[in-house]
């Protein structure tokens, strides 16, 4: 190998709504996606959690940009920026002499195109991957939920992130079938938005919206374990004047609803379209939910009673690719399912 110290090597889970940076098995950046710039000249102001402080806040010198919608890079200068921005921040507390070898591995959608493939390969090479590897996400999320990969059975993991929900069975070390929709945390947090819209005659914006669905996000009206309800303040829309709303968990389960049952028809899809002996394995062993989705009270309970097959939520499902993306970063001399 020769000079190996000054190889670095990050494993990145380029999420649309979180990006976690792993080193050496440990997490040296978890930040929200979105950065803020100068209007006229585009310089970086703020990046991550800084920024997100700034979002919905915006004074017309300043806008705060979320370089990724749905899981695929939508404004590629910012994605550049913001990766290159992360990787250097999580260098910040390193000192080298001269800047190091960056070997990275970056989990990305089932579902993307070459395009949007070559989008963040190019983006993490212009921000100074040297060999930069790609993994499909559910793949990632599998390592990271502690599933073997590589055995000759069936794994089915679903994984609900900020911009897509990705499904997979995966047997040999390969995905068998996937799917990978656009119904997501975005998803989920717009259906609250425009609940209170409708509902309340209330306003709120994304952050806020956000904030109610980690308070009382849940998919059953009734729950073992209930959360207080939310009291929300805002505009209202005909007048302007400040209103409260209180949000119950119920209230999120009823406006989640059609957003949980596309979710539900995706994984029915999938199983459909699955070998039956793999899907003998899954029956027995059950199926994973990773992501930040996987977090919403009731969630396991309810896809259990709907697809007949029982659901388990990973423990800490909101790094489970990110953890993935790590393992398979120590193994890409001999993962078949890494793309260089």
């Amino acid at each position: 190998m020769g000079f190996s110290f000054l190889t670095q090597e990050l494993a990145i889970d380029l999420g649309t709504a979180n990006t976690v940076i792993f080193q050496n098995d440990k997490i040296i950046l978890d930040e929200p996606s979105i950065l803020a710039t100068d209007n006229s000249s585009g310089k970086l102001i703020a990046l991550g959690q800084k920024a997100k402080l700034m979002a919905g806040k915006e004074n017309p010198g300043i806008r705060t940009i979320r370089p990724l919608r749905d899981g695929v890079i939508a404004d590629f200068n910012a994605a550049e920026m913001m990766i290159r921005g992360f990787i250097k921040q999580a260098n910040s507390n390193r000192s080298f002499l001269f800047s190091p070898n960056l070997k990275i591995v970056v989990g990305i959608p089932s579902g993307s195109t070459e395009v949007e493939i070559r989008a963040v390969r190019d983006s993490t090479e212009h921000a100074g991957g040297r060999d930069v590897y790609l993994i499909f996400e559910p793949m990632a999320a599998a390592l990271g939920v502690g599933l073997d990969v590589e055995a000759p059975k069936g794994n089915m993991v679903v994984d609900i992130g900020g911009g897509t929900t990705e499904i997979a069975v995966i047997s040999l070390g390969g995905i068998v079938v996937q799917n990978s929709i656009r119904v997501a945390g975005d998803e989920l947090t717009s259906d609250i938005q425009n609940y209170l819209r409708q509902q309340h005659n209330i306003k709120v914006g994304e952050i806020m919206a956000e904030k109610i669905k980690i308070a009382v996000g849940a998919v059953l009206p009734d729950l073992d374990e209930e959360p207080e309800p939310y009291i929300v303040r805002g505009p209202n829309l005909m007048t302007a004047h400040p209103i409260e709303a209180t949000v119950t968990y119920q209230d999120v389960a009823h406006c989640l609803d059609k957003s949980i049952a596309k979710i539900e028809s995706a994984i029915l899809h999938v199983l459909e379209q699955t070998p039956p002996e793999l899907y003998a394995d899954i029956v027995e062993d059950g199926i994973f939910l990773s992501g930040g989705g996987a977090l919403l009270r009731g969630l396991a309970k309810r896809l259990s009673e709907k697809v007949n097959i029982p659901f388990h939520v990973a423990e800490d499902p909101l790094r489970a690719v990110a953890r993935g993306t790590c393992i398979a970063l120590k193994g890409t001399s001999h993962y078949p399912f890494l793309m260089k």
